[in-house]
């Protein structure tokens, strides 16, 4: 059971800190897809691949006092941002999680925004489609958010650095 955890708090702790839960859910996503050893179901939703086993992971390991969660509001907008505490880097001190390659895809999606990493995971979920009609699915589904083509470009050659990255043997789903 918490070895899916331990791997959720390794994420937290090779960046420092995530901030939003749609950003998080998102990493984990593209890692998972990119052959990091990452468990949690995805479904398709409003923002894209989600994950309510993560979403449950979560809830827990921050129940459990080993990760913050903190709460900013600015106006009608919440933002959550995730830290490894003391307790969690001791507890993961006794797990063996090692991500990998996973380790330099993590450290770049973090310096992305969580509506770019939407972006990039819902045409990485769509990937198997022919280039029109994923374009299509991106623009039809996330119409509120008003990607460009030049924005589903940018995020297609994202995917392709990070399938560059090293450690990366395969392309996954080409």
């Amino acid at each position: 059971m918490f070895r899916d955890h331990a791997k959720i708090m390794r994420l937290v702790e090779l960046v420092g800190e995530v901030t939003g839960r749609k950003k998080l859910h998102k990493m984990v996503y593209i890692a998972k897809k990119l052959q990091v050893d990452f468990d949690e179901h995805f479904g398709f939703h409003m923002y894209g691949p989600y994950s309510e086993e993560l979403t449950m992971k979560v809830d827990e390991l921050c129940n459990l006092g080993l990760l913050d969660e903190c709460k900013e509001s600015k106006g009608a907008v919440d933002t959550y941002r995730y830290t490894l505490n003391e307790a969690g880097r001791d507890f993961l001190r006794y797990q063996n999680v090692d991500l990998g390659h996973g380790t330099y895809l993590i450290r770049r999606m973090n310096e992305e925004n969580s509506r770019f990493l939407e972006l990039v995971s819902t045409v990485l979920y769509f990937e198997q489609l022919s280039y029109e009609e994923m374009c299509n699915k991106v623009l039809t589904l996330k119409s509120m958010q008003r990607y460009t083509d030049d924005e589903i470009q940018r995020a297609i050659g994202f995917l392709a650095e990070l399938r560059d990255l090293p450690g990366q043997t395969e392309e996954v789903g080409s």
